[in-house]
């Protein structure tokens, strides 16, 4: 079993990120499918996932859940057998090999069309590394809708990678262990502003639970428990202001979720002390912060 440092915090990603999904994608369809794919050990999250959809008995119970499992490791089959609580609605399939399998498996199992999230971790840092991962990110992208949760060295573009594979919303954020370990990015790829903003919460709440560090916008490491610096912030976004013009709320959020490794609670907050400060106007005047405000850089 692998001992690495992210796999507590991986296991945890993958709860949080799951629940959020199961919530949009059982709503959407009857049949959904989550493909699990791994360059190198798989850790514990394979049973952070079965144990994610155990809990979640209750909502899949009349659907039908596909579990796809795509990775090397020799003892995967016995641990995914040794799993027994599953609910009978769920069906899981070990597939030996590489990642680049991921396009058959997700055939075989019936994904087009349906609901996908699919989750990478890629080790050996060699997925993203060249056009061979095109394929099956492509594959990973043509769930309808498709989501990808993906953890690679933060020396991979993964952002710039999810995109070209079709995912037009995509944050990530790079994180390490206290302890100086290598950074890695944990990145979302996504078509829905929900699982958006929910994906970089749980990169938040997890890594800041595993004690790990985030690298801010001017490459310095900083504690997930640390308050997010609110001049540094505004700045951006009044920079987006002056570059693109008046925007909504929400729109703001969203620029902040897919530019920075921020949250869209840390904008919200942002904007505010801009407001407050007279950097900013709003549209309406009054009432609440809603995502259909429109701020105007002030003249």
């Amino acid at each position: 079993m692998s001992r690495d440092p992210y796999d507590t915090v991986l296991c945890g990603l993958l709860a949080r990120q799951l629940d959020t999904w199961l919530t949009g994608a059982l709503r959407r369809s009857r049949r959904v499918t989550l493909a699990l794919a791994y360059a190198g050990p798989s850790g514990r999250t394979v049973e952070a996932a079965l144990g994610a959809l155990t809990d979640a008995a209750d909502r899949v119970r009349g659907r039908r859940v596909t579990v796809v499992v795509v990775g090397g490791d020799p003892d995967l089959p016995g641990r995914l057998g040794a799993v027994t609580s599953l609910p009978a609605d769920v069906a899981v399939y070990p597939v030996p090999g590489a990642p680049d399998r991921l396009p058959v498996a997700l055939k075989a199992a019936g994904a087009a069309g349906a609901p996908t999230l699919t989750v990478l971790v890629d080790l050996a840092g060699v997925v993203l590394g060249g056009p061979a991962a095109a394929p099956f990110l492509t594959a990973a992208a043509a769930g309808r809708p498709a989501d990808l949760l993906l953890a690679v060295p933060a020396d991979v573009d993964g952002p710039a990678a999810l995109q070209r594979a079709g995912f037009p919303l995509v944050t990530g954020v790079e994180a390490s262990p206290a302890d100086d370990g290598p950074a890695r990015l944990l990145a979302l790829g996504t078509g829905s502003d929900r699982n958006l903003e929910a994906g970089k919460e749980a990169i938040w709440h997890v890594g800041a639970t595993a004690g790990f560090r985030y690298r801010d916008l001017d490459g310095v490491p900083r504690d997930l428990t640390a308050a997010v610096d609110a001049d540094r912030l505004g700045a951006l976004l009044v920079a987006e202001l002056t570059r693109s013009g008046p925007r909504t709320v929400t729109e703001l959020r969203r620029h902040v979720l897919t530019t920075t490794p921020y949250r869209a609670t840390d904008a919200v907050r942002a904007l505010t002390a801009l407001l407050d400060a007279g950097t900013v106007t709003r549209e309406p005047a009054d009432g609440r912060l809603g995502g259909d405000v429109l701020i105007h850089p002030t003249e």
